[in-house]
């Protein structure tokens, strides 16, 4: 994250995956971690909403899994990494790379969680609901993410505003929170939707971030983008709740496709790390807290 040595030995391990072989548009997520990680060197150390600094609780940055094999073979290798992580007490945070880099995290939380006889819920923040059986040939292809998180554990998705047929048939209506609904509840000032998410949440979460959730005016580059995205508010005040009300045991943030023309996505990647370590990290330390 732009510090080269821990005040303190790490609790938090940031895991690039620069993993681009199942995208179907435009190429280049490979190079998504490279360029959040140079752009994290930017943003402050002092988060202002939490009034913390997230870097003292010990950040280190692991060497790239770098994989050119297909996707399956990827999430063995992630999970069996992400869970070692978890049995060492580190806060796994994954760059991506596509969104199938997510596979693997996702089985090694939910294994971890299982353990300890809970069950794990995925909160997606997304364009797209992800949930196809199989794509172009494979199940563990980026669009079938959230299909394979389904198979592990509960799922509430939000910010969706594109799935195919098949999806919209097989979808929990009541988990799936669209980018249509909740942008008009922005616009009268309703958040009530944030209480919805966080109460179809076990105590468990992992969360999966697609940058292609924000709306184009803020995040344009993508490898698949969708106008009528959600805004930085949004998506920070419900990362503030899940993270107050509910324990994160690890997150990704995928799909940044950098380009010399966007060079602010860099830095609003790098700050989302950043504000979602800061609300995990003084949801810790807040009093009462286990």
């Amino acid at each position: 994250m732009g510090i080269e040595a821990p005040v303190l030995p790490p609790t938090i391990s940031v895991l690039p995956v620069p993993y681009d072989r199942t995208s179907t548009w435009r190429k280049g997520a490979d190079r998504g971690p490279a360029a959040l990680l140079e752009a994290s060197a930017e943003v402050e150390l002092f988060d202002l909403p939490t009034e913390t600094e997230p870097y003292r609780a010990g950040i280190e940055t692991l060497p790239p899994i770098r994989h050119e094999g297909g996707p399956e073979e990827l999430a063995s290798i992630v999970e069996a990494r992400v869970h070692g992580l978890l049995e060492s007490g580190r806060l796994p945070v994954l760059l991506g790379g596509e969104h199938s880099i997510s596979i693997g995290a996702i089985r090694a939380a939910a294994r971890w969680v299982e353990a300890e006889g809970a069950t794990l819920g995925t909160l997606q923040i997304d364009a797209h609901g992800d949930t196809r059986e199989s794509y172009h040939g494979s199940a563990f292809n980026h669009a079938c993410v959230m299909a394979r998180a389904r198979e592990v554990g509960e799922i509430v998705q939000v910010g969706i505003r594109a799935i195919d047929r098949g999806e919209h048939e097989t979808m929990d209506r009541r988990r799936v929170f669209t980018a249509d609904r909740l942008l008009r509840d922005d616009r009268r000032g309703d958040d009530g939707w944030i209480e919805e998410v966080v109460s179809l949440l076990p105590e468990r979460v992992y969360l999966t971030i697609d940058l292609d959730a924000f709306d184009l005016s803020i995040m344009p580059a993508t490898g698949t983008p969708e106008p009528g995205g959600l805004n930085w508010r949004m998506v920070d005040e419900l990362i503030r709740a899940v993270a107050r009300s509910r324990t994160i045991i690890g997150f990704d943030v995928v799909e940044l496709l950098p380009h010399p023309a966007h060079w602010a996505c860099d830095f609003l990647a790098a700050k989302l790390v950043h504000r979602v370590l800061a609300e995990i990290l003084a949801a810790r330390n807040a009093p009462g807290a286990e």
